[in-house]
């Protein structure tokens, strides 16, 4: 299909290969510099009427039904539960490097919205944080080659998926906590161990300390599945799952070892964080795992990353909050 599509935009043009010229032979900024006199003529034949329903009907552009002091109110404790745990909170550009979320995590470009000036708009907060943790990474290797030090960030941002998502109210543009734990190995799975059981041991913590200010969720379950053909099962169980289970004692915790979704994106280990709602409505909360993506920026198969996701919308578009 894009390809026919493709064909029908150079014929219509009049230039065969107009893709390949723009994409091959045109260097970055050249390119930037002609996408951005093309939006700059288009622009000058759009009347303020024609703004508005574009407002209308673009489904990037319209708000949420989210009450923005629900969000705000969940960020503060957030930010304060999180900063007690060891991160450190950054407000992150609206906008990544080209190239962020097909690179690192390997998603279609078309699903990313691609802006004139060589860069995207954030659809992965921990794609971002993730190249703030490698800068920061990398000044410590450069004091000391072998340095274990850990780099804990997290940010609340809204991002914007170019994708189709099926269901009542979901819109392309939403809010997410985003935690990051960057370290090198340290031997034994102790980097994975103990930075697991800390990064979700700071968003149980965080989700209890929610509750008090939103609805009352039940039978939240905390799911690993492990992807190292169960080589790592037992030091998970003795480091991760039994310390949390004696933590949390109201969450359940367990392996899943029937999850699809994830291998070949994370590494070693990941997980899944639902709850159920006064409602009965059962909810994805969090997800995470760990990822090559700070090994491959630095070009180290030393360094380590843990990302975690938790919807907060999910949360706050609740009654209660």
């Amino acid at each position: 299909m894009a390809t026919k599509l493709i064909e029908r935009i150079e014929r219509a043009a009049g230039i065969p290969g107009l893709v390949e010229v723009l994409a091959d032979r045109l260097s970055p900024t050249d390119l930037s510099s002609l996408l951005l006199e093309v939006h700059r003529r288009r622009v000058e034949r759009i009347a303020p009427a024609k703004v508005l329903g574009q407002y209308e009907t673009n489904r990037f552009v319209r708000p949420t039904g989210i009450d923005p002091a629900a969000l705000a109110d969940f960020d503060r404790l957030a930010f304060e539960s999180l900063r007690s745990a060891g991160y450190e909170a950054i407000e992150l550009s609206p906008v990544s490097p080209l190239g962020t979320v097909a690179a690192l995590a390997t998603v279609d470009q078309n699903n990313v919205l691609t802006t004139s000036r060589t860069t995207e708009v954030v659809a992965d907060a921990t794609n971002s944080l993730a190249l703030e943790c490698a800068l920061r990474r990398r000044a410590l290797l450069r004091s000391s080659p072998r340095d274990i030090s850990r780099v804990r960030l997290c940010a609340s941002h809204r991002l914007v998926r170019g994708q189709l998502f099926d269901g009542p109210a979901m819109w392309p543009h939403f809010r997410l906590l985003a935690l990051t734990t960057a370290g090198r190995d340290e031997g034994s799975f102790r980097f994975e161990t103990t930075s697991l059981r800390d990064e979700l041991g700071a968003l149980l913590c965080l989700l209890a300390r929610a509750q008090d200010a939103g609805p009352a969720l039940s039978d939240v379950r905390l799911t690993i599945t492990e992807l190292a053909d169960g080589l790592r099962k037992p030091v998970l169980q003795e480091q991760v799952l039994r310390p949390l289970a004696e933590r949390f004692p109201d969450v359940a915790v367990a392996f899943d070892d029937e999850r699809e979704g994830g291998r070949g994106y994370y590494t070693g280990a990941c997980f899944h964080l639902h709850g159920t709602l006064p409602d009965g409505q059962r909810l994805q909360l969090g997800d995470g795992g760990f990822t090559s993506w700070t090994a491959q920026l630095l070009g180290n198969a030393k360094e380590r990353l843990l990302i975690a996701s938790l919807g907060i919308e999910r949360l706050c578009a609740q009654p209660g909050t």
